[in-house]
């Protein structure tokens, strides 16, 4: 395998661990169900558990589904802002499951080129290097998760539609910083666990050679 081959395979192999890790964090309806109780965001907006979800739902299937193309959640209305950003969110998320499809075969052939020629041990130290990352964000969100999340925005958007008004986007209410903190936990550590998974294959080999 050329050097070539190499770093694209494991370029591929990363991205789609970030994106996987990603698309199951969007995808996590559990969690948030979980947070409706664990923060008390029932009683936040006056609104039960059932018809919080229902409306969550709906703005989880816009942002995943590329034919949806209206936003309408049944008891939160969207100012024009708050449309545009979820606009922008939605864009995001769909690059991020476009990567992911057109990353998942070369990372899965280049698994299987290195388990062919015995060189799973090429893994070891791009893995340790890659599980480094995780670990100093997550440092920066235990010191400062507001500052963190503000800076993560202004990265992402080209704007400061982001920056809710409760009165004209009640759903920010729905959705605390302490929610979006445990996405960003659980996505840590699913790209953490599959650097784990990659790195036990690596050992694993070695031992066998």
């Amino acid at each position: 395998m050329t050097r070539l081959a190499r770093w694209g395979g494991l370029t591929a192999l990363f991205l789609a661990l970030i994106t996987l890790s990603i698309f199951l964090t969007i995808n996590a309806v559990w969690l948030y169900r979980l947070d409706i109780h664990w923060l008390a965001i029932s009683q936040t907006v006056q609104m039960s558990a059932n018809k919080i979800m229902h409306n969550y739902l709906q703005m989880l299937a816009y942002l995943e589904l590329p034919w949806v193309t209206d936003l309408n959640m049944t008891d939160f209305p969207t100012s024009f802002t708050g449309m545009v950003h979820f606009h922008d969110v939605k864009n995001l998320f769909l690059l991020n499951n476009v990567v992911l499809v057109l990353s998942v075969g070369p990372a899965g052939w280049y698994l299987h080129q290195l388990k062919q020629r015995a060189e799973q041990w090429r893994l070891l130290r791009p893995v340790q290097i890659a599980a480094i990352v995780p670990l100093v964000l997550g440092a920066m969100l235990a010191v400062n998760f507001n500052g963190f999340f503000i800076a993560f925005h202004e990265v992402l958007f080209r704007n400061n539609d982001w920056l809710f008004d409760p009165d004209l986007d009640p759903i920010i209410n729905a959705l605390p910083d302490t929610f979006f903190l445990h996405c960003f936990v659980l996505a840590f550590v699913l790209f953490e666990a599959g650097l784990g998974w990659l790195y036990w294959r690596g050992r694993v080999a070695i031992k066998r050679a």
